[in-house]
């Protein structure tokens, strides 16, 4: 496989949808009143998934771009205060950079000048291959997780 197709299938990678829901599905019709209620037998409500997400995506990408991030304290930077979003904007807002971000990180792999193999210089080993990887991974194992919230919940087709 050439760099260019490897790089375009990381790419579809990151949104992957083949194998199971994507996150737009997902997040699709949650009513305001129930994204912030953990079910009993589980540990997180769909505002708290949501938000780790986002602050992991987030912090993924700019540590494999940015030399100067600084990320956030683990584990408690990486969720937020609350199990409830603390206004529906806040809700919105969260799911447009959770989008956002991500479409940033395929534009991010795509770019030719992205050396996917070479060891992050202010990391510790990690290569953005890794870090892609990482992304897809920890985002498809949460999806899941919220999948799960959403079915507890009655809220789910």
């Amino acid at each position: 496989m050439d760099e260019q197709a490897l790089r375009e299938q990381l790419r579809k990678f990151i949104a992957w949808g083949d194998a199971h829901l994507d996150w737009p599905e997902a997040l699709q019709g949650i009513p305001a009143k129930l994204r912030g209620i953990r079910p009993k037998g589980a540990p997180h409500s769909a505002w708290e998934l949501l938000e780790h997400v986002r602050i992991a995506q987030w912090d993924i990408l700019e540590f494999s771009r940015n030399p100067k991030h600084v990320s956030p304290e683990f584990p408690e930077g990486y969720w937020p205060e609350s199990a409830a979003p603390p206004s529906p904007a806040a809700w919105s807002k969260s799911v447009k950079a959770f989008l956002r971000d991500r479409k940033a990180f395929q534009n991010f792999v795509t770019d030719p000048n992205t050396n996917l193999f070479a060891r992050i210089p202010h990391g510790t080993g990690q290569t953005v291959l890794r870090e892609i990887l990482l992304a897809a991974d920890h985002n498809s194992h949460h999806l899941g997780q919220f999948i799960l919230v959403r079915r507890l919940l009655g809220a789910w087709k």
